[in-house]
């Protein structure tokens, strides 16, 4: 198969399996408080594990060439900023008209897990268009992870609207975003993306889910069910990316 066209198919199957964190959705509406609950907590403890053990430590790897002072100081500021910009998002929201907090919830997640997404597309892109088997490789991890990531934006969608429609859309919005990102590499990054770069989205992208995870949902979660509940879905969360980062 041409090698130009898997460098498109790959992130673009790998960001549809978000759209799977729709079925808890589909799970009896007398649970809602506990799905929720569960939910929320499972995807606070994913987006606590990805921006932990993938994110920083990747941001990090990728300014190994400087000193350890320096690439410490560049990601952990763009962390803080990260950080900030999404407290300024959550408190833009909590100023406006709409008062329904688990809809903030899900559209502060997609607006996460686009900004994760993106980066994520370039990547695969550009690993697979020199490197086919570890394309791949980087591709089911990121399809593994990206099964939980759904549910964060499905589940408090879902429960704010009642509309599958909006779920529908704004999940394949988030997992559309990384074929974006593929599309943004073939058009224009070939001659402007480097290791800074990289490091600084990462950085970023962390920022803004440790944010989401401590202001947004868990806060929430455990405004809808017990707290054993809310911890037994945040360790969920952490073994399910950990045993993820293990099989790949």
């Amino acid at each position: 198969m041409n090698n130009n066209f898997l460098r498109f198919l790959i992130p673009l199957l790998s960001g549809g399996t978000t759209l799977i964190g729709i079925f808890p959705t589909y799970i009896s509406s007398r649970y809602r408080d506990s799905v929720i609950c569960f939910s929320l907590a499972f995807s606070a403890g994913v987006m606590v594990s990805v921006s932990l053990f993938s994110l920083l430590p990747e941001a990090f790897g990728y300014l190994c060439f400087f000193s350890f002072d320096f690439c410490f100081m560049i990601t952990l500021i763009f962390f803080l900023l990260g950080f900030l910009f999404s407290f300024i998002l959550n408190h833009c929201f909590s100023s406006s008209r709409q008062k329904d907090s688990l809809y903030q919830v899900g559209i502060l997640s997609i607006i996460a897990l686009v900004m994760h997404n993106i980066p994520e597309g370039i990547m695969t892109y550009f690993t697979t268009s020199y490197h086919l088997s570890l394309g791949i490789s980087l591709s089911l991890a990121i399809a593994f992870h990206n099964i939980p990531e759904g549910i964060a934006i499905a589940v408090p969608i879902f429960y704010s609207t009642n509309s599958r429609a909006k779920v529908f859309w704004y999940t394949f919005v988030a997992g559309f975003s990384e074929f974006f990102g593929a599309i943004l590499a073939h058009l224009f990054l070939n001659h402007f993306l480097n290791p800074i770069v990289f490091a600084i989205l990462l950085s970023i992208t962390a920022g803004i889910m440790i944010s989401l995870s401590l202001m947004e949902l868990i806060p929430s979660s455990l405004t809808y069910g017990s707290k054993l509940l809310f911890l037994f879905g945040l360790l969920v969360g952490i073994f399910t990316m950990c045993i993820c980062f293990f099989i790949v």
